[in-house]
C-alpha cells in the first residue's frame, strides 16, 4: 500500500502559488510598511513624552529633546512625588474609577443579561431606550440641575452614576450573551437555579473575556475622565488628578497655585507636564498588559454577527 499520499502533508499548488505570487509578496511587504508607519506615529509622543520627563529645562525650551532625555534631571519627579495635592488628586482618581466602575460594571451586566432575553416582554422598548441616548440627550444644563437637585454634587456618585452605563459596552454585553448556549441556562434552572444564581454561577465565569474587556474600557474611560469632576466638584481637595494635568497643560493655572513653593516652581520648569502625564498614565500602562489577552477576543466574541 503507498503511504505517501496519507504522510505528505505539502499544500496544493494552487495555495502554494497564491502565498508565492508576486502580488502576495508585495501585498506583505506593503502591509509591513503601513503597519510599521502606525506604530511609529503611535509610539513617537509616548517616548517624547517620557524623554522630556527626564530631560533639563534648557534643552527642552530650545527644542533639543526627541526620542532621548538630555540634561538628564530627576527634580521634577523629586518635586511631584513629594507634593500633597497632587498625590490628593491621585487617591480622588483612584477611588473614583475603582467605585465608578464597580457601578457602571453592575448596572451593564444586568442591563446587558436582561436584553438578551429574546422572549423577553418589551425587550423592543428597552432596547430602543438604550440606542436612543446614544443619539440625544438632555444637554448639560438639565444634567446639571439634576445632579445638583439629587444633591449628588461633591460626592464620588456625581462621577459615578451619570455615566453608569455606557450603550456601546451594553450592546456588545448583549450580542455576547446571546451567543451563549440557551441549554446551559435550561440545565441550571432544572437544577434549581435562579435567574440571578444561573447569572452568578454559570454565565459570568463563561464571560471572563467581555467582562475583562469591558472593566478595561469602563476603567479607562473614568481614569481620563476630568470635565464631569470639573463640572461637579467645587473643592479642590475633590478633584482627580486629571483636572490638575488639566490646569497644567492648560496654563489655566501654574505650578504655585498646584501646591507648590515658589522655589519648586521655579525648578520643575518646561518638563513638569510630561512628568506629570507619565505618572497619570502609568498605572493604565501597567494594568493593560494584564487584560490584553482578554480584549481582542472579549469586542470579537461580543460582535454583532451577521
Amino acid at each position: 500500500m503507498d503511504t505517501s499520499a496519507i504522510i505528505d502533508k505539502t499544500p496544493p499548488p494552487a495555495a502554494t502559488g497564491i502565498r508565492t505570487s508576486r502580488g502576495y509578496r508585495v501585498f506583505q511587504v506593503v502591509n509591513t510598511v503601513i503597519l510599521l508607519g502606525v506604530v511609529v506615529v503611535t509610539l513617537y509622543p509616548i517616548v517624547n513624552i517620557v524623554a522630556r520627563s527626564f530631560s533639563g529645562d534648557g534643552y527642552i525650551r530650545s527644542g533639543k529633546v526627541n526620542l532621548w532625555p538630555r540634561g538628564f534631571n530627576l527634580t521634577t519627579y523629586k518635586a511631584v512625588m513629594t507634593n500633597a495635592m497632587f498625590w490628593t488628586d491621585y487617591r480622588n482618581t483612584v477611588v473614583y474609577t475603582v467605585v465608578a466602575t464597580v457601578v457602571a460594571m453592575v448596572l451593564t451586566t444586568c442591563y446587558a443579561y436582561v436584553l438578551s432575553k429574546k422572549d423577553l416582554r418589551g425587550r423592543g422598548v428597552l432596547v430602543g431606550v438604550a440606542v436612543f441616548t446614544m443619539f440625544f440627550s438632555g444637554g448639560l444644563i438639565p444634567n446639571y440641575v439634576l445632579v445638583t437637585t439629587l444633591g449628588l454634587k461633591n460626592s464620588v456618585w456625581a462621577i459615578a452614576l451619570p455615566n453608569a452605563i455606557s450603550v456601546f459596552n451594553l450592546l456588545v454585553m448583549k450580542a455576547f450573551f446571546e451567543g451563549l448556549p440557551q441549554e446551559l441556562e435550561e440545565a441550571a434552572a432544572i437544577d434549581g437555579l435562579s435567574t440571578y444564581g444561573t447569572l452568578w454561577r454559570v454565565v459570568l465565569p463563561l464571560s471572563k473575556a467581555v467582562l475583562a474587556t469591558m472593566v478595561l474600557f469602563y476603567a479607562v474611560s473614568f481614569w481620563n475622565s476630568w470635565f464631569t469632576a470639573f463640572l461637579y466638584m467645587d473643592h479642590s481637595d475633590l478633584m482627580p488628578v486629571t483636572v490638575y494635568l488639566r490646569n497644567l497643560i492648560a496654563g489655566a493655572t501654574n505650578a504655585t497655585s498646584v501646591g507648590f513653593s515658589e522655589a519648586d516652581a521655579t525648578a520643575v520648569g518646561a518638563n513638569i507636564q510630561a512628568v506629570t502625564i507619565v505618572l497619570t498614565t502609568l498605572p493604565i500602562l501597567v494594568v493593560y498588559p494584564f487584560v490584553q489577552r482578554y480584549f481582542v477576543s472579549g469586542v470579537t466574541l461580543g460582535a454583532v454577527k451577521g
